[in-house]
């Protein structure tokens, strides 16, 4: 590059205004500009019409001091703002915080990173501080088979032999679950090899996961309006987790044993 820049000074010393370019026609272009041209030295030694224009990078015509004329410029951005609120309260929303661009890239410069990010969110309580929420709590469940083992090892002094075997049943329809469900089969979690997608499924909530005031499973999104999705997770393996909807409330479970859990 050196050489040819020397040489091009030479041929300018020879024939006063054969340098035109960039600089001396003051052009400097964003994009592709068909308009956006002189009659100099390209930068591949040929002398005719060359360009100033941004896209002269990727055509290749670019006038000899096109690199020089018109620097690059990254684009620079500046810090992200704080996290905006929840877009509602008591279910599921977003959050979003922004940041404002200080320098538009330009001549080629590194493009602006993204300049907004969201993230999900989920208020407990109301603007008048009153809790709600709780429906949306992620889901842990296990295999009903556990379920007579738990409640005859149960030593929680909240419930009474007489409430023992209270509890109701919650139905979903499976909405999404991640592969790593299909990946088990140690003895204690095989049963994740069963979650299916479109199946409804019976979750029972039983003592001691039954709150003894709320009388209440966590995560059995009991006050969703069936339109909601809601967060599963399998104990035994955090990664075998999942979105379900709220079918019904019934007081006995009736699905099939593989398709039948309880909640944790």
């Amino acid at each position: 590059m050196r050489t040819l820049w020397m040489a091009l000074c030479a041929l300018a010393r020879l024939w006063p205004g054969t340098l035109a370019g960039c600089a001396e026609a003051g052009r400097c272009c964003p994009g592709r500009d068909a308009a956006c041209f002189v009659r100099g030295w390209r930068l591949d030694r040929v002398y005719g019409t060359c360009f100033c224009d941004q896209a002269c990078r990727l055509t290749g015509d670019c006038c000899f001091d096109y690199a020089r004329a018109c620097p690059a410029r990254p684009c620079i951005v500046g810090e992200w703002s704080p996290w905006s609120g929840c877009g509602d309260q008591c279910k599921p929303a977003a959050r979003v915080r922004r940041r404002p661009v200080r320098q538009e890239p330009r001549n080629g410069g590194a493009p602006c990173p993204p300049l907004e990010e969201r993230a999900g969110c989920l208020d407990y309580s109301t603007p008048r501080g009153q809790d709600c929420g709780h429906s949306f709590v992620p889901a842990f469940i296990t295999t009903s088979a556990f379920n007579k083992e738990r409640t005859r090892q149960s030593t929680s002094p909240q419930w009474s032999t007489d409430t023992e075997d209270s509890g109701y049943c919650m139905e979903f329809k499976t909405e999404s679950l991640t592969h790593h469900c299909a990946l088990e089969n140690r003895p204690l979690t095989r049963w994740m090899q069963y979650l299916r997608e479109g199946y409804t499924v019976c979750v029972d909530c039983q003592p001691p996961a039954m709150n003894s005031v709320s009388l209440r499973c966590s995560g059995d999104g009991l006050d969703s309006d069936g339109n909601q999705t809601l967060h599963w997770q399998a104990i035994g393996n955090p990664r075998c987790q999942g979105t379900w909807k709220k079918v019904r409330r019934v007081d006995q479970c009736s699905c099939p044993a593989v398709h039948s859990f309880i909640f944790i």
